[in-house]
C-alpha cells in the first residue's frame, strides 16, 4: 500500500480481507450475508433520509463518502440511487476488484486506497458518511469516529454499523454466525472490538451529531434472511446528523 499511513490500520485486517478480495462479488461466497444485509440496509437509509429531505429519492446529487467500500457492494447502491460516490479502503486489492467491477457495470465512482485520517487532511466534508461495519475492525475506535465524524457537514449525516459488545452478540455474531453456521469466516470479528451503541454515543455527542433513529438486525440462518427489530442487542445500524454551528 504505497503512501498509505495511518496509526490507525490494523495489518491484520488488513491481510484477513486481502486474502477475500477476490470473493466479494460472489453471491453464493463469503460475502453473501453482506449482500443480504445491504438491500436490508439501503431500504433502511433511504427512509431515514426521506424522513429528512421528504423527496422521493433522497440520496439524488448529494456527495456521499462511504468508508471501508470493500468490494463496492454499498458503494454501487448508493450510485444508482443518484448519489455522488467517494468510497475508500485501505485494502489495495478491495479497491481493485471494486473500480472494476463500477467499470463493468457502467457506475460512476470515485475509489480511493486512502485511510480516513487521510481523508480529513484534504479538508473534504460530505453531505452524507457512511461507516458501515468497519468499527470493529479498527485499533482505534475514538480516533476513527472522531476522524469520521470530520468528514460530515453542518447539517449533514453519519450512518454507522456494527455490532454490540455482550454476551448474546458474542454467542450469535461470533460463536454462532462464524464457528457453528458459517455464515462468516471464523476470525471475521473478534470480541474485543466490538462496540457499543452508547459507546458510538458518546462520540458522536461530542462533535454536536444528533442521535435521529437506530434500528437492530435479525440474521435467520437456516433461510438465509435478514430482518429489521427493535432491539440493538446484536446487529445495530444508527443516523445521527451534525448540528450547524
Amino acid at each position: 500500500m504505497a503512501n498509505l499511513q495511518s496509526v490507525n490500520i490494523d495489518p491484520k485486517e488488513v491481510a484477513y480481507y486481502e486474502k477475500l478480495a477476490g470473493t466479494w462479488w460472489d453471491l453464493e461466497g463469503p460475502f453473501w450475508p453482506l449482500h443480504k444485509l445491504n438491500a436490508l440496509r439501503i431500504e433502511w437509509i433511504l427512509e431515514q433520509l426521506r424522513a429528512q429531505n421528504h423527496k422521493h429519492h433522497p440520496l439524488a446529487e448529494l456527495k456521499v463518502l462511504d468508508i471501508g467500500c470493500g468490494g463496492g457492494i454499498l458503494s454501487e447502491s448508493l450510485a444508482k440511487q443518484g448519489a455522488m460516490v467517494t468510497a475508500i479502503d485501505v485494502v489495495e486489492k478491495n479497491i481493485g476488484i471494486a473500480q472494476s467491477h463500477a467499470k463493468q457495470n457502467g457506475i460512476e465512482i470515485d475509489y480511493q486506497l486512502i485511510s480516513v485520517e487521510q481523508m480529513v487532511e484534504t479538508k473534504q466534508q460530505f453531505d452524507i458518511v457512511f461507516n458501515m461495519e468497519v468499527v470493529e475492525h479498527v485499533p482505534n475506535v475514538n480516533s476513527f469516529v472522531r476522524a469520521c465524524n470530520a468528514l460530515v457537514k453542518p447539517n449533514g449525516s453519519h450512518f454507522i454499523a456494527s455490532i454490540n459488545r455482550n454476551w448474546l452478540a458474542y454467542l450469535i455474531a461470533i460463536f454462532g454466525a462464524e464457528y457453528v453456521t458459517r455464515l462468516l469466516p471464523i476470525g471475521t470479528h473478534h470480541y474485543s472490538k466490538l462496540v457499543k451503541p452508547a459507546e458510538l454515543f458518546s462520540l458522536l455527542d461530542a462533535d454536536d451529531f444528533v442521535l435521529t433513529a437506530t434500528t437492530g438486525v435479525a440474521v435467520n440462518p437456516i433461510k438465509r434472511s435478514m430482518k429489521l427489530i427493535k432491539p440493538t442487542w446484536v446487529n445495530y445500524m444508527l443516523v445521527a446528523q451534525k448540528t450547524a454551528r
